[in-house]
Order: C-alpha cells, then sequence, then structure tokens
C-alpha cells in the first residue's frame, strides 16, 4: 500500500500503542505485519508516531524511526512526481534537485541549502567588477567555488547514488558533472550572469555567453574553460560525433532528467529494483 495516502480510518491512541509495542516483537512476520499496518495510515501519523521516538526501548526507537523515514520517502516521492508532471521542460531545477534529495533523505532542510546557495552569491557579488559581465566575472567565480570552498569532481568509477543528490554534493562539496553544473548554474543565476547549461551527451557543461563573447566552462574540473571547438573535439574522441543540438542550452526539466537517470542506472547495477523503479517514474514523468 502507497504509505503518502491517507487511510480512511485512523488508529484510535489505544490501537497505536499497541502497535508501536508490536514493533519489538522478535517475530518478523509479526513485524512486518505492524509495519504494513502503520505504513497505510500514511503521512497524518507522524505527527503522533514523534513520542515514540523518544521511547526508552531502543528497538521501539529504531523502527518507529524506520517508519516515519518511509511514510516521509513515499510522501516525498509523490510530491516530486507530481512536481514533474506538473511543470515538465520548465520546472524550477533548484526546487527540482531538492525535492529529488527529499525523496532519498527526508530529514534534510531544503532551506538551509537554499540560503547556503544565497550565502555564495552574496560573496561572489562583492567580488566581480561592477558593469558588464565578462571572462573576468567567470575568474571570480571559479577562484570562489573551486579554490575556497573546495567544491571539485568525484572519482565517479567509485560513485555512489548518494554522491548524485544534491544535498551530498552540497554537503561534501564533491559531485558529478551534471550536479557540479547545476550548482554553477544556480549561483550564476542568483548573480544575473548570462550563464546556461549544455547537455553534450555523455558529460555536461556550463555556458557563458554575451555579445562580446562564448565561453564553455567545465565545473567537474575546477571550472576549466572551454571553447567551442574544444567540445567539438572531446564528442569527436568520445565516438559522438557532433550535431549542432548538443551545444545548445538545456532545459531545467531535461537536466534534472538526466540526473534521475544517472541514478536509475546506478540503482539498476546494484540489483536495487525499489529504488531503480522509483527513478523510472520520474523519467517518465519528465520524458513526456
Amino acid at each position: 500500500m502507497d504509505a503518502a495516502k491517507t487511510s480512511p480510518q485512523k488508529p484510535s491512541e489505544r490501537e497505536l500503542r499497541a502497535l508501536v509495542t508490536l514493533l519489538e516483537d522478535d517475530d518478523p512476520i509479526v513485524y512486518r505485519a505492524v509495519r504494513s499496518r502503520l505504513l497505510s495510515f500514511g503521512a497524518p501519523i507522524l505527527h503522533r508516531l514523534e513520542p515514540y521516538l523518544a521511547d526508552p526501548d531502543p528497538r521501539i526507537r529504531r523502527r518507529c524511526r524506520a517508519v516515519a523515514i518511509r511514510i516521509r520517502r513515499e510522501a516525498n516521492d509523490s510530491r516530486l512526481l507530481q512536481f514533474c508532471l506538473r511543470y515538465g521542460e520548465n520546472l524550477d531545477l533548484e526546487e527540482g534537485l531538492l525535492l529529488l534529495a527529499q525523496t532519498r533523505f527526508p530529514d534534510i532542510n531544503p532551506r538551509l541549502y537554499r540560503e547556503q546557495l544565497d550565502a555564495f552569491a552574496r560573496e561572489l557579488a562583492g567580488r566581480i567588477v561592477e558593469g558588464p559581465f565578462a571572462l573576468t566575472s567567470l575568474a571570480a567565480v571559479n577562484d570562489y567555488l573551486f579554490y575556497e570552498l573546495g567544491f571539485r569532481g568525484a572519482d565517479l568509477s567509485k560513485a555512489q547514488p548518494a554522491d548524485f543528490y544534491f544535498n551530498h554534493v552540497m554537503d561534501r562539496r564533491i559531485g558529478d558533472p551534471i550536479n557540479l553544473c547545476a550548482l554553477y548554474w544556480l549561483v550564476a543565476q542568483r548573480l544575473r550572469m548570462p550563464v546556461v547549461g549544455i547537455g553534450i551527451p555523455g558529460y555536461f557543461l556550463c555556458r557563458f555567453q554575451t555579445a562580446a563573447e562564448s565561453v564553455y566552462i567545465d565545473p567537474f574540473h575546477q571550472g576549466r574553460l572551454l571553447t567551442r571547438a574544444d567540445c567539438v573535439r572531446y564528442l569527436h574522441n568520445a565516438h559522438r560525433g557532433f550535431q549542432e543540438a548538443f551545444l545548445a542550452p538545456i532545459s531545467p526539466g531535461r537536466t534534472l532528467l538526466r540526473v534521475c537517470a544517472n541514478l536509475y542506472r546506478l540503482y539498476e547495477e546494484q540489483k536495487r529494483a525499489a529504488e531503480a523503479k522509483r527513478l523510472r517514474r520520474y523519467i517518465v514523468a519528465l520524458a513526456r
């Protein structure tokens, strides 16, 4: 049963107390039945479980917490799915990445990550020379994000699914190409810099473009700057060929889709069927 859906019946306090007490039963059949019953009540039961999260019995605390996390994850799963279906390609990338993170880490506070991005932008606003944006502006952004704050590319050969969630990238300051580009993009948006995402096949970049100049940025490699010729050469060396569309700006919805696709592949490789199925639902919604 989908825990995000509200049960037509709410448990009495007596029934809830009895169910929680049974959570400590050693019989796995009893435990699974009780857990399923608690999950069936969905999100409305969460506030009533709170007192049991401080229960003297550590097993009850642990198992109530597991139930609460599962309920929040499934509620967040439904929220993200509806968000994808409603907004499609024109969604708010920042909100989408944080909603996706909450499906895996339901205890995070999205507001704190937004405030952190705001703080990055405020610091940079005082470093960027006033007037039209130019390559010197990118130098200031790169120096701050990659050398002072220490954001850098992860070893993708050892990547785990957690490494592809935006909150994890922000916390550890290590990430994959797409999430690091998203970080760069979101900070640039706050500064009103002319930066967009470029989703070339097999990789991800940002592009800074004004009437006078255009340059590609590789946040995965500490913001190194690339020319159009560099990008074309990369595509040929990677046996991708070249199409003009490969260097066109990518929409926020397609960006989120690619994050989900990377996670889906990792979960499939790890044979985590339930997680892969969850990600596949987002991909289908975003690909409409």
